[in-house]
């Protein structure tokens, strides 16, 4: 009889238990999502305005392809999607500006492609990542992949606003290649050595 009861009690705690995991869990992945969403708007105060175009440079591409890498295809997303809500509330994480707005009217404006973007950016380069073999190479293919959308996204932004497509490459790309290259092979080299250290 007490072995029955000890038995029923040892259920009945385990299925109490399991909620409460679960609880855990989401509480984890609800706090890494936050946490790689400040990181990327922590990259974004380290910026350089130029001026000759309105879009800065800034670290912030590298955040959200550290993060996309780092996190995968669907925590990269929410975290970047988490980051556009708090900006579009007026939060400060994008790039400090006094002439690009706040807010809303920061996502609508010459940045507003780029912005609009990094969902996706950071979940195309966790995709392709997770479904590889975590090397190196791989991370930089998937980097480079993720931002070719960016690009694609930013410089149709800047040409539906400036009217004209020399003008958004003008503003949008030719100054930024070799700045992205190098975040290109940072994130990449981050996230292969965090992976190989987290594998062993």
């Amino acid at each position: 009889m007490s072995r029955i009861t000890t038995t029923v009690a040892a259920e009945d705690f385990g299925r109490q238990t399991r909620p409460m995991d679960r609880r855990m869990e989401w509480a984890r992945q609800a706090a890494i999502v936050i946490a790689a969403s400040l990181f990327v708007a922590l990259c974004a105060r380290v910026t350089v305005p130029l001026p000759f175009t309105p879009v800065p440079l800034t670290l912030q591409n590298f955040g959200v392809l550290t993060v996309g890498l780092l996190l995968g295809s669907r925590r990269g997303f929410a975290a970047l999607a988490l980051y556009l809500i708090e900006g579009a509330f007026g939060l400060p994480v994008f790039s400090p500006s006094m002439s690009l707005g706040v807010g809303v009217f920061r996502i609508l404006g010459p940045t507003g492609g780029f912005l609009m973007a990094y969902p996706l950016v950071a979940f195309i380069a966790g995709y392709i990542y997770e479904h590889s073999s975590r090397r190196f190479g791989w991370a930089a293919l998937s980097a480079v992949a993720a931002e070719l959308v960016l690009f694609v996204a930013g410089l149709s932004w800047l040409a539906v606003l400036t009217h004209s497509v020399s003008l958004a490459l003008r503003y949008g790309l030719y100054w930024f290649v070799f700045a992205e290259v190098i975040k290109v092979l940072m994130a990449a080299a981050v996230s292969a050595r965090w992976h190989r250290r987290t594998s062993q």
